[in-house]
């Protein structure tokens, strides 16, 4: 059976994985990822990894790269992305020089739309709307069983539609970017200031600075005031939800990210948004979580290599 090298680049972690066709994941590694040594050591981490979990496999059928955006997949070219210091990089000839073969190139919210399409929770559907909530919000769209790339390869950066032209200022240099509202850390921010004005809330005795994982912790004992943070935190998540609905019409949407950890708190929010604000033919479109965990990018990047080889197959035959 043909095996692929998937790599997920991440603001914190480098995955990769040695995956088979069928989506077992026969071998798997994480490191972090070195932002502050400079675009250069993040790539020879990234060849680092491949060749760790590639060992002794020689029939390796190809190797792709899942990578924050917005990225060229065209081209091969990272535009300057704030969570990782690159600025118009060379990411996939870099990589490829390194690993002394090519290298495919995908942004890694397309890839993880890729993986929960083929392997997950978006299996059987013809279109499929991911979102992945975590340190940022990104996500991938397949409409009527094609993968929505537009220009460039750079289709899917949910995060950066505009949910309040007066809000907050997002890392992008825009404002009110949905992410600027619904990503982790901004929710772990609103908590920390809401806690140091509580003295009732449990929050005040976590250390900090506080992560999203206490706030729902707390929420799950009864705390009101981590309750009341995690239902306007499914709010947000609604309110971009519910611009996807009308946007792509999906049959289905699938979360994913850290966030999705505590997907069954902020579902029963997400969804009465989603009733009370959705056009009514929308409303019947579920949202579910992320099948695939953490590996839907990886499990993304493998099925592109699969598809690739299977395209030059055809071509040759």
């Amino acid at each position: 059976m043909r095996k692929a090298i998937a790599i997920d680049l991440g603001g914190t972690q480098i995955r990769a994985a040695l995956i088979d066709e069928s989506g077992h994941i026969i071998n798997r590694v994480a490191m972090p990822t070195p932002v502050s040594a400079g675009p250069d050591a993040v790539v020879e981490a990234l060849a680092l990894a491949a060749k760790e979990i590639a060992g002794g496999e020689g029939d390796v059928a190809g190797i792709c790269l899942a990578s924050p955006g917005p990225v060229d997949t065209i081209s091969g070219i990272i535009f300057r992305v704030y969570t990782l210091g690159f600025d118009h990089y060379p990411l996939r000839e870099a990589l490829s020089q390194k690993l002394g073969r090519a290298v495919l190139l995908e942004n890694d919210g397309i890839a993880a739309a890729i993986g929960e399409w083929t392997y997950g929770a978006g299996k059987g559907h013809n279109s499929v709307v991911y979102v992945t909530a975590s340190t940022g919000i990104g996500g991938g769209v397949i409409v009527d069983g094609q993968v929505l790339r537009g220009r460039m390869g750079m289709a899917g950066h949910v995060g950066h539609l505009c949910i309040d032209h007066n809000g907050p200022r997002c890392g992008c240099g825009n404002t009110g970017c949905w992410e600027a509202f619904a990503a982790g850390p901004i929710f772990a921010e609103r908590a920390q200031k809401a806690a140091a004005t509580d003295g009732t809330s449990s929050l005040s005795t976590f250390a900090t600075p506080l992560k999203p994982a206490d706030i729902f912790a707390a929420a799950a004992t009864g705390d009101a005031l981590a309750r009341a943070l995690v239902e306007e935190e499914a709010r947000f998540l609604g309110i971009g939800m519910t611009s996807l609905l009308h946007l792509y019409s999906p049959d289905i949407i699938v979360l994913g990210g850290g966030m999705s950890n505590a997907f069954a708190q902020l579902h029963p929010g997400i969804t009465a948004y989603i009733q009370d604000n959705a056009q009514p033919a929308f409303r019947a479109v579920p949202v579910v979580k992320a099948a695939c965990g953490d590996n839907s990018g990886l499990l993304g990047a493998a099925a592109l290599v699969f598809d690739a080889v299977h395209k030059l197959e055809k071509t040759a035959g």
